[in-house]
C-alpha cells in the first residue's frame, strides 16, 4: 500500500508538473485585443431605446469584436415561424448589418442557453412538447440560424450554447449532452469553415467536458461577486496563473486549444437588477478602479480576444453622468 501511495504521489506530481508546464509555454497575446457582448433584450431591461444604444456602441466605441445572441424566443415567436428582421424585437439582422457595415467581427451564440438571464430564453411553445420533438425542434431551429447569416463574412466563429455544463445558474433544464453534440455537428456540417466555440465558467469549472468539445473554448472571469451563501459581497482573489493554469491542463489534453476570455466582468453584480439598485450600491461591485483592476488581472492571463461584459451598463452610467466606464473601454478598444 505504502508502495502504491508513493508511486501515485510521484505520478501526480509529475502530472501537474506537466501541468504547469505547458501553462507557462502556450502561447500568450502581448496584444489583447477586446470586444463586447451585446445584448438588445438585457439593453431594454434599462429602460433603453437599445437601437440607439447599440448603433451609439459601435460609432463611438467601435469595437474590434461583438458577440451577439440568436434567442430562440425572438427567432422562433411560433413553431417554423423564424422572423430575423424588423418584425422581431430583437432584429437579429440589424445588429448583424450595422456591425458588419462597421467592419466589427462577429461572433453569433446560438442555442437554447445564451447570454444573459434566466439563461435558457424558451419560446412559450415549447414548453409542453414530448422531449423527442422538442429536440427536432431545437435543431430545425439552430439550422435557420446558420443558414440565414453562413454567408456573411464577419461572422468568424459561432457560439453553440452557453456555458452549457453550468447547472447551478440559471432557469434551464439538465444538460442533455448528445442534444448538444447534435448541434456542434449540425453546425460544422453546415459551415465547417468557421470554428465553434463552447464556454464554461472561470471559476466553478475545471473545463474538462467543455474543453473537449468545439474548436475554441471560452471562459468566464469574474472577480467582484455578491455571495448567496455568506449574504455579503465577495472578493474572488484568483490570480492569473489561476486560468493559466486551467488552461494548461486543458492544453496538455487538447493540444493547441485556442482559449478566448468571452465573459470579462465590467458591469455589477447585483441581485435586484440595475434599475432596482443605488448606484452607490453598485459601486461596491464595479467602481472605476474594480474595472481598471479586472481589466488587468485578465491581461495577464495572456488570452485573446477578451469580450467585455456589460457595455448596456456602460451606456446607461453615462446617461447618469458615470462616463468613466464608457471612456475607460474607448480607451482599451484603441489599442
Amino acid at each position: 500500500m505504502k508502495s502504491f501511495l508513493k508511486k501515485f504521489t510521484i505520478f501526480l506530481i509529475l502530472v501537474l508538473l506537466a501541468v504547469w508546464l505547458v501553462s507557462l509555454v502556450a502561447p500568450k497575446s502581448k496584444n489583447i485585443q477586446y470586444g463586447i457582448t451585446f445584448s438588445a433584450p438585457y439593453a431594454q431591461s434599462l429602460g433603453l431605446d437599445w437601437k440607439q444604444a447599440y448603433t451609439s456602441i459601435l460609432n463611438d466605441l467601435q469595437p474590434k469584436y461583438i458577440r451577439l445572441s440568436a434567442y430562440w424566443d425572438k427567432v422562433e415567436p411560433e413553431p417554423d415561424k423564424f422572423v430575423f428582421g424588423s418584425g422581431n424585437d430583437n432584429d437579429l439582422d440589424f445588429q448583424v448589418s450595422e456591425a458588419s457595415r462597421r467592419g466589427t467581427k462577429i461572433v453569433l451564440a446560438v442555442g437554447r442557453r445564451l447570454p444573459r438571464w434566466p439563461e435558457c430564453h424558451d419560446p412559450s411553445w415549447i414548453k409542453d412538447l414530448p422531449e423527442e420533438v422538442l429536440e427536432n425542434d431545437q435543431l430545425s431551429y439552430v439550422e435557420a440560424v446558420v443558414k440565414q447569416y453562413q454567408s456573411n463574412p464577419q461572422i468568424i466563429a459561432w457560439q453553440v450554447e452557453n456555458e452549457p455544463f453550468l447547472s447551478t445558474f440559471g432557469i434551464c433544464p439538465p444538460l442533455n449532452t448528445k442534444l448538444l453534440d447534435s448541434e456542434i455537428a449540425l453546425v460544422k456540417k453546415m459551415d465547417p469553415s468557421r470554428p465553434v466555440i463552447i464556454t464554461d465558467s472561470g471559476e466553478l469549472s475545471l473545463w474538462y467536458h467543455s474543453g473537449s468539445r468545439g474548436d475554441i473554448f471560452g471562459t468566464t472571469f469574474y472577480r467582484y461577486v455578491f455571495s448567496d451563501v455568506f449574504k455579503r459581497y465577495w472578493t474572488n482573489h484568483i490570480p492569473a496563473i489561476y486560468y493559466r493554469f486551467k488552461g494548461g491542463l486543458l492544453r496538455l489534453l487538447n493540444p493547441g486549444k485556442p482559449i478566448a476570455i468571452m465573459e470579462l466582468e465590467t458591469e455589477p453584480w447585483t441581485t435586484a437588477g440595475i434599475p432596482n439598485t443605488p448606484i452607490e450600491e453598485q459601486f461596491k461591485t464595479m467602481s472605476i478602479g474594480n474595472f481598471n483592476t479586472i481589466v488587468k488581472i485578465a491581461k495577464d492571463t495572456g488570452y485573446s480576444p477578451q469580450y467585455l461584459w456589460g457595455v448596456e451598463w456602460w451606456y446607461w452610467m453615462k446617461q447618469k453622468d458615470h462616463p468613466e466606464f464608457w471612456q475607460a473601454a474607448k480607451e482599451l478598444f484603441k489599442q
